[in-house]
């Protein structure tokens, strides 16, 4: 068995969570207090006269609503290594990159040893409610976690993802230990360099440590589903790897090979045990309590574009109960899940009110298609005024505001909410949509803006051949597995199918998200799909929305068309002439 866990007080975790939200009001009060008195010496704050004041009313009078566009310049100064105090009183020495990208590259937001124990206080806070209801014994966690190298930036900072950011912070290790989530596989394996590689070995760890699991557990649902749809590939390797003792040729990075090596040792009686297990299990239902006869629960992000993927997850989890994650972004955290019990559909976020200043913006407009902006309808109407944490209203839905302790103030996450109830007085919210997203089925995030992108790139190739893209569209296909995209176009003359395969292609590539690039090359999300419309279908799109009474000065192509608007997708599937599928990867 693994060594003692540190004491974890589970009840004093709650009883301090309790206290906390009891008088949420008071708490963000003294939370924006904190995050104005520790940088009120930053220039972004002193240009905008605060001059020392520390109080909600001046706050929200003299500091505007912001995005990440507008704090780019600053940002970009702390990159670059400026090291005098530009949005923090203390200078940042991290950088998180965003998985989503902004105009072709990732967002750099500031991280700091304040975010990283807000981390922890919301690991603890979930974790104590959450061994509460699904007590854990001493063992380890089969984690599928993979961290990307850190890298260093112009000015000699540290940057790597949110994630990369927090496994590689000295105090992760130690916080995770606390709350019994010591990992099966070595830094090795975590650290390793070749995702596959990591992956197989993760796999392997679970194996060698079956007794052990105490839960499962990724950042997101669908790195495990991903991991037990290739254990179903790798299983009969896997098990020669443990009937023999000598790890698979597949391992060819050194450091992982080596830390392998250490733990895998000849077991005969395992072996033949787990082949017994999956020869008798039909179409691999319940492979996860088979496998790891010990696990409580499955653990990880299960909300928002994660949903597609329960279904799969729940037919490898049998009866184990799927637990989601909390909810937070690399700007930072917001909510812990102390509502373990409930299904990840419908799973709720209690908002810790002091790791940071929340406002909230009423979306008075109800969300389009999966979280696209109404545009019609909201495009010249006034935006209404923030409310804080303890004025939000039961029912309604709303955009995040976050004010943090690492240089953000009145940051628009971009993340619409809906507030389902309170626990004490703080708000227990659900994820509703990201409001600026519109591609999105696993850890892809692609914008309006990463699509408009994507289309002016190949439409270089139509223009080659003296033709141009007249509107475009586009969609998310899950009703094919893998789920793929699809992109409408509608041309302005006749073009060849060759020069149509190779805008199709070139569509594909264009949409440079990591998430979306690394999702491709393993086939997570399937080939993108070029359907090219009859001339004349997106006048049926403005007809369809001029009979709905919007106005013609109002009127945007809804550049991607979700389940809820559904007669613009009957249209544009209705006038489809050609189809063309990516070979990209």
């Amino acid at each position: 068995m693994v060594e003692k866990m540190e004491e974890f007080d589970q009840e004093k975790v709650i009883e301090e969570f309790e206290t906390l939200t009891k008088d949420a009001e008071r708490v963000q009060r003294e939370t924006l207090e904190k995050i104005l008195e520790e940088n009120g010496s930053a220039e972004y704050l002193q240009s905008l006269g605060l001059n020392g004041r520390t109080d909600i009313e001046s706050f929200r009078a003299c500091v505007p609503l912001v995005t990440h566009q507008d704090l780019e310049p600053y940002i970009q100064r702390i990159v670059d290594g400026d090291s005098s105090p530009i949005l923090t009183g203390k200078p940042i020495t991290t950088i998180s990159l965003s998985s989503g990208t902004t105009q072709g590259k990732p967002k750099f937001i500031p991280f700091n040893d304040e975010l990283m124990e807000n981390t922890l206080q919301i690991y603890r806070t979930s974790f104590a409610f959450r061994n509460r209801e699904f007590p854990l014994e001493n063992g380890r966690a089969l984690q599928f976690l993979y961290s990307s190298k850190q890298f260093k930036t112009k000015g000699g900072l540290a940057a790597g993802t949110a994630t990369t950011n927090v496994f590689r912070n000295s105090m992760f290790k130690k916080g995770m230990k606390a709350i019994q989530s010591i990992s099966c596989s070595p830094d090795e394996v975590i650290f390793g360099s070749d995702f596959h590689q990591s992956l197989y070995c993760h796999l392997l760890c679970g194996l060698i440590f079956r007794d052990e699991v105490q839960f499962i557990s990724s950042t997101f649902a669908h790195s495990i589903m991903y991991a037990f749809s290739t254990f179903e590939q790798v299983w009969e390797e896997l098990c020669n790897d443990i009937r023999t003792g000598v790890l698979s040729s597949r391992i060819n990075v050194l450091s992982t090979r080596t830390a392998m090596s250490k733990l895998l040792k000849p077991n005969p009686e395992l072996a033949d045990l787990i082949y017994k297990k999956c020869s008798s299990l039909s179409n691999w239902y319940g492979l996860i309590p088979e496998l790891l006869p010990n696990a409580k629960y499955i653990y990880g992000i299960m909300t928002g574009s994660m949903e597609p993927y329960l279904k799969k997850l729940r037919h490898y989890a049998g009866g184990l109960p799927l637990l989601s994650a909390d909810y937070g972004a690399s700007e930072g955290w917001i909510g812990a899940n102390v509502n373990p019990k409930l299904p990840p559909e419908l799973a709720t976020y209690a908002v810790l009110p002091n790791i940071g200043y929340f406002e909230f913006i009423p979306l008075r407009e109800n969300i389009e298609d999966q979280g696209h902006n109404n545009m019609e309808s909201s495009f010249l109407r006034m935006e209404p005024k923030p409310v804080g944490l303890t004025e939000v209203k039961i029912g309604e839905e709303y955009e995040v505001i976050v004010t943090n302790f690492a240089g953000l103030y009145r940051y628009r996450l971009g993340d619409a909410v809906k507030v389902i109830g309170f626990h004490n007085s703080t708000p227990e919210i659900k994820f509703v949509c990201r409001r600026n997203l519109l591609l999105t089925i696993n850890i892809d995030k692609n914008t309006e803006k990463d699509l408009q992108l994507s289309v002016e790139e190949a439409g270089k190739v139509l223009s080659e051949e003296k033709l141009d893209v007249v509107d475009y569209s586009s969609y998310v296909d899950l009703s094919t597995d893998p789920g793929h995209y699809v992109i409408f176009w509608e041309i302005s003359g006749e073009a060849s199918q060759e020069v149509l395969k190779e805008c199709c292609n070139c569509l594909d590539k264009s949409f440079v998200d990591a998430g979306y690039v690394s999702s491709r090359k393993v086939n997570s999300i399937g080939a993108l799909e070029l359907r090219v419309v009859k001339r004349g279908t997106f006048q049926k799109i403005l007809d369809h929305y001029l009979g709905l009474g919007s106005a013609v000065s109002q009127f945007k192509t809804p550049r991607c068309v979700g389940p809820r608007n559904n007669l613009v997708l009957q249209i544009l599937c209705a006038n489809v002439v050609k189809s063309y599928f990516s070979t990209a990867f």
